[in-house]
């Protein structure tokens, strides 16, 4: 199989149909080869019998669709009726939902085979997904193992970065899909969410393991644009995507995003740009100077008050008993996830959370608005994180990192610094492959856009990466 992975699911999709190739061949390949790389702990569950019997449905042509046979990989807080969604951590690890998240459904439905449950950082509460749980572990990054494959979706990311799946599901609250495609060399999309009415994409309320209902939204990823615009187009019921041309595209650079970036990402990035300007994209230099300031009075608030609310809406809309928040509180094995939910459960953003969400968030919301407006811009473009992927910290869960050997600075908000503001203000959000720095270590660009941009995003990605084109395979 190892020669084969660099397909993208639909050249598999295509071998399939065209008897070339069985899909109880190409998912056992995909087991086995999940089975040998086990020490990167992409995976909390492999699902080798119920994957099985799925594929052989396929080949039988009693299981049909448009991914009929396509192995998928689902991060494991989002709800399966056939697997527990345990969220990766101790009180939910052997929860069983009643049904299956709707996005996840859709993708069912058109024949795709769930080959296991994929690592997360505990909770989704965090970016590194060095996940401490005993049953879990720590995520490791395909393309250097000491170093972490970015989170939440952590082990969506490094599955598909390992050639174990060409696509599958993650989730996103402030960066959970994006930061982990940029640290693995993958792609990672964040949907349209806006004010959580009609402009979201996906529509999964109460079937995923919540943070935050404002910011939550499952996401598709994928070793490739078109991986992740096939999964979208499922899930919306929508056409495929298709490129657009690069020439007049109006493309922001705020210096915001750009700024205190690693030496190595700045220069990936930057000549990534001058391949893109080369190809008839307009760079707009016009900075959003409140922006990060802005963010602030929004972002922890939010975060760190719904899931008083949301946990215990989702257990009950799952059909799980006998657990409560405060079970799941008490169970937490991260360090740093401890932190959170002591915040949590004393409820101390609660004061602040009403100016957050009904006065702050709109006026971040302004801020993009304006500035995409006024500049006539068809996206924002920047790095999607400041750094590469940092060495995993196995007693904290998130720890410290330094950007170009300076002092020591979290890991959590140094990596999700680019990617947390687009989040709270609803938008879009597109990472893909940039380049390589010269340790081996993948670099990833964003394209945000305004609400209800999503298949453009996915068109403009199309080309840029026909420009740039995708990560080698990792040496494992």
């Amino acid at each position: 199989m190892a020669d084969t992975n660099e397909t993208t699911a639909a050249e598999i999709l295509a071998d399939i149909r065209a008897g070339k190739v069985t899909a109880v061949s190409v998912v056992e390949a995909a087991l086995d080869r999940a089975e040998r790389l086990k020490h990167l702990n992409a995976f909390i569950v492999l699902n080798r019998d119920g994957a099985l019997a799925a594929a052989r449905e396929v080949d039988a042509g009693t299981r049909t669709g448009v991914l009929a046979g396509l192995p998928i990989v689902v991060k494991d807080n989002i709800n399966t009726s056939e697997l527990p969604t345990s969220g990766g951590t101790p009180a939910l690890q052997h929860a069983r939902p009643a049904r299956n998240a709707p996005s996840l459904q859709k993708l069912l439905d058109a024949g795709a085979v769930v080959i296991g449950k994929t690592n997360l950082h505990e909770l989704a509460f965090g970016i590194t997904s060095t996940n401490l749980a005993p049953f879990a572990g720590p995520v490791r990054n395909p393309y250097d193992t000491s170093r972490i494959p970015g989170g939440s979706s952590g082990g969506t990311s490094a599955a598909i970065a390992a050639r174990i799946a060409t696509c599958g599901l993650g989730s996103d609250t402030g960066g959970s899909t994006r930061v982990p495609a940029a640290l693995t060399g993958t792609v990672g999309l964040r949907p349209s969410v806006g004010d959580g009415g009609a402009e979201r994409r996906y529509h999964d309320d109460n079937q995923v393991v919540p943070i935050s209902h404002t910011r939550d939204t499952v996401g598709p990823m994928g070793r490739t644009v078109a991986d992740v615009a096939l999964l979208d187009a499922v899930m919306t019921g929508t056409p495929l995507a298709t490129s657009i041309p690069l020439r007049g595209v109006r493309l922001g650079i705020p210096a915001c995003f750009w700024s205190g970036l690693d030496r190595d990402v700045e220069a990936v990035a930057r000549a990534a740009c001058a391949r893109l300007s080369a190809a008839g994209a307009v760079l707009v230099d016009v900075d959003m100077p409140d922006l990060f300031e802005q963010n602030g009075k929004v972002s922890f608030v939010v975060a760190l008050h719904e899931p008083i609310a949301d946990i215990p809406a989702w257990l009950a809309a799952s059909g799980i008993e006998g657990i409560t928040l405060s079970d799941i509180a008490a169970g937490v094995a991260s360090p740093d996830v401890v932190g959170a939910f002591g915040a949590i459960t004393t409820d101390a953003f609660g004061a602040a959370y009403d100016d957050a969400i009904k006065v702050q968030r709109p006026v971040l919301q302004a801020i993009y608005a304006t500035y995409i407006r006024d500049n006539g811009l068809d996206a924002i473009l920047f790095p999607t994180t400041i750094a590469p992927a940092p060495v995993i910290d196995e007693n904290n869960g998130s720890g410290e990192m330094s950007v170009n050997g300076g002092a020591q600075v979290p890991t959590f908000g140094t990596l999700i610094r680019n990617t947390d503001p687009g989040s709270n203000a609803g938008l879009p959000g597109l990472s893909l492959y940039a380049g390589m720095t010269s340790d081996g270590l993948p670099v990833g660009l964003e394209l945000d856009g305004p609400v209800g941009s999503d298949a453009r995003l996915l068109g403009l990605g199309l080309s840029i990466e026909a420009i740039l084109g995708t990560a080698p395979p990792p040496k494992l």
